[in-house]
């Protein structure tokens, strides 16, 4: 019984709140068309504010109904600002205007359900009373008379049971369905869903890859400044430490440990330069990229141009890129002159590499590709290669580099 009784309080309470706002949409209704007369004469300015403020107040609604339904209602997109055309082409506001006179025809109806209840209630002692008006003033409800006590009595237990049946099973049916419309009526689409997935993976991404990015960085520096400096330590005194021993036996061994640890070093600079290339923390990618085409055996034409600040991961990607492709060029395809471009374009950093080789490129032969396909798509980017019989190889890449 008690939550029969705390359902129909639930359900007649949400029905006296959309009477009210449902006589508050009412009024913004007039005052949307105004704003959007307003927006055509003299700008978008109040178009932006009032898109907000009618967004949100339907999403108060929308709130409103997810708690009585006892559902999670997942936070609308922001409100689309800027020219008319952008913000009448949005979802959120084509949703929003969709639901106004909807919201407004079905919410003043059932509030007036749900005020029957306090007024049968508040009507009790009337209703005694109604026989001794006038007869001309006497009310008729229900069309029965009321002319005498017996009457009025017999309409009391009437208005009672009317309003149990409409707060205990009225009420909340009535309630329900008016809050599913209006959940239903603002819910994204499908598509608008998937997309702003889409669009949260890929911000997540880019944190994801902008953190593995410094992360590198610490650790060749951690590598570099740490474990290869106290490695260079111990060579130097275990160096030292052969010419000093006099034992040929212990003179031996010394010397391997020697050898030992310098091919230690050799080996930790390797996977030094394969976590990050010191060259980039040093020079930069422009100046990594001119020392990478100073000791390249080909000739290397650079058009480089000062890319601005980078991702850590964007910059190394496409050091990489550039890496791979002028090796390939020269140890595969044979090529002479190698021609590399870098430019920027706004959140876009574009990687070009020609070269005069033979060609044709095979991405199963263990070209490097593959891996420099997967690299670029680590960071939502895009790969071109156009590599004939004959030459010439082009390699195209494109990076997203946006804040």
């Amino acid at each position: 019984m008690g939550n029969v009784l705390r359902r129909s309080w639930r359900a007649l309470l949400y029905l006296w709140a959309v009477f009210v706002s449902g006589l508050v949409t009412l009024v913004m209704i007039p005052l949307t068309l105004v704003v959007a007369l307003i927006t055509v004469i003299g700008g978008t300015g109040p178009l932006s504010l009032w898109s907000r403020s009618l967004v949100g107040w339907a999403s108060r609604q929308r709130g409103r109904a997810g708690r009585l339904l006892g559902i999670e209602v997942a936070e609308p997109a922001e409100p689309v600002t800027g020219r008319l055309r952008d913000v009448w082409s949005a979802p959120s506001t084509r949703r929003t205007l969709t639901w106004t006179p909807v919201f407004t025809a079905v919410s003043v109806p059932a509030g007036l359900v749900g005020l029957m209840v306090p007024g049968f209630l508040l009507g009790l002692p009337q209703s005694l009373l109604w026989w001794a008006f006038p007869v001309a003033y006497r009310p008729t409800p229900f069309g029965l008379p009321i002319d005498s006590w017996g009457s009025a009595f017999l309409h009391v237990p009437a208005q009672l049971v009317l309003a149990v049946v409409i707060a205990i099973w009225v009420a909340p049916f009535l309630a329900r369905a008016h809050a599913r419309l209006s959940i239903r009526l603002l819910a994204p689409s499908t598509t608008e869903v998937l997309t702003e997935r889409v669009d949260e993976l890929r911000r997540t991404r880019a944190d994801v890859v902008d953190t593995h990015g410094a992360e590198l960085r610490r650790i060749e520096r951690d590598l570099h400044d740490g474990t290869q400096a106290r490695l260079v330590a111990i060579a130097m005194r275990l160096g030292v430490a052969r010419e000093a021993v006099s034992d040929p036996q212990v003179a031996d061994l010394l010397g391997r440990a020697h050898e030992d640890t310098e091919e230690a070093m050799a080996e930790l600079r390797e996977v030094i330069r394969s976590v990050y290339p010191p060259i980039l923390a040093d020079r930069g990618l422009p100046g990594a990229l001119t020392a990478l085409a100073a000791r390249t055996t080909a000739r290397v034409d650079l058009d480089v141009a000062e890319p601005g600040v980078l991702p850590v991961a964007v910059e190394t990607a496409a050091y990489y890129v550039v890496t791979e492709a002028v090796a390939n060029a020269v140890r595969h395809g044979g090529a002479e002159t190698i021609s590399v471009r870098l430019a920027r374009e706004e959140d876009l950093l574009r990687v070009r590499v020609t070269d005069d080789g033979r060609g044709g490129v095979d991405e199963s032969n263990g070209s490097g590709i593959r891996g420099l396909r997967r690299r670029v798509a680590a960071l939502d980017g895009r790969v071109r290669v156009d590599g004939p019989e004959g030459g010439p190889t082009v390699i195209e890449v494109e990076l997203p580099c946006g804040s």
